[in-house]
């Protein structure tokens, strides 16, 4: 029963904590920029503008392939949440932005279509990690069922530290944040044109938002994870653990310009050979 509890609350309100997370963002990086900046608030005023506006797209296909970016998302965080599957998850996760990269590329905009083509860029950086990751959890724990995981004697994060390293790259990566926010910045301090989301307007652009939060709240679940453990104090760990890294994740936005794509697989890739090999390596020989 408390799986379905957890399943309905996640479907339910993840675009919501996903969005006040956001304007907690804004706020946060307009304070570190010595700015006042917007309402934390303002997220949800955007959403409610978004979709009072007319409903236009540049194809018929757009927007079916942007809900099916927001529907895949749910499916993949309520697996987790639910307690399944987190290697199925995963891939269901990348299943989804593939379906963000067909809708950028669906429209003849340049723009949108170098977005596309540079987020399938940093999809081939992090999804060797992304495996290690859930290998690692295997390996860890063995099971790749998040209930067992979260039943175990200790937290996953002392088998997998150096995973825990690269995952905290990843976020990185899929919160579109600098250095490596090179398909479309969130914040008006790196280019004017905004890569995937150029032709996205109205209710198109609202549903992708909703997706990202989505997303954002199964990314912060993968990191209480690393933490969650048969003890009841540990969800509070698991907690205070997400919010660090979403400190960690603003602060690199705000210090870091953006690196080119070639700078992004190497980083990656050494990050994933070093921290995510060496870590399964260890973990298979133990």
């Amino acid at each position: 029963m408390n799986r379905y509890i957890s399943l309905i609350l996640y479907l339910l309100l993840a675009p919501f904590i996903g969005a006040f997370l956001d304007g907690i963002d804004r706020k946060i990086t307009a304070r570190m920029q010595g700015r006042k900046g917007p309402s934390i608030w303002q997220p949800f005023y955007d959403l409610y503008k978004l979709f009072s506006k007319q409903m236009i797209a540049v194809n018929s296909v757009q927007l079916l392939l942007n809900c099916s970016y927001l529907i895949f998302l749910a499916i993949a965080g309520g697996m987790v949440f639910f307690g399944t599957d987190i290697l199925m998850s995963l891939f269901i996760l990348s299943t989804a932005d593939m379906f963000l990269i067909l809708a950028a590329s669906s429209d003849s905009s340049p723009f949108s279509n170098i977005g596309a083509s540079r987020e399938m860029m940093q999809m081939m950086s992090y999804e060797p990690m992304t495996l290690l990751i859930a290998v690692g959890f295997y390996l860890a724990t063995g099971s790749f069922r998040v209930d067992e995981i979260i039943a175990q004697n200790s937290a996953a994060f002392w088998m997998m530290p150096g995973l825990f390293v690269g995952y905290i790259l990843i976020m990185a990566i899929k919160l579109r944040k600098s250095p490596f926010d090179l398909s479309t910045s969130h914040h008006a301090h790196q280019e004017v044109v905004k890569g995937i989301t150029t032709e996205m307007s109205g209710p198109t652009l609202a549903i992708m938002e909703i997706g990202e939060y989505y997303e954002k709240m199964l990314l912060l679940a993968v990191v209480a994870l690393f933490f969650i453990h048969g003890e009841p104090w540990s969800w509070i760990i698991g907690i205070l653990a997400c919010l660090a890294v979403y400190f960690i994740e603003i602060l690199i936005d705000n210090i870091s310009a953006r690196v080119n794509w070639r700078k992004l697989l190497d980083i990656c890739w050494l990050i994933t050979l070093l921290c995510g090999g060496i870590n399964v390596l260890i973990l298979m020989l133990i």
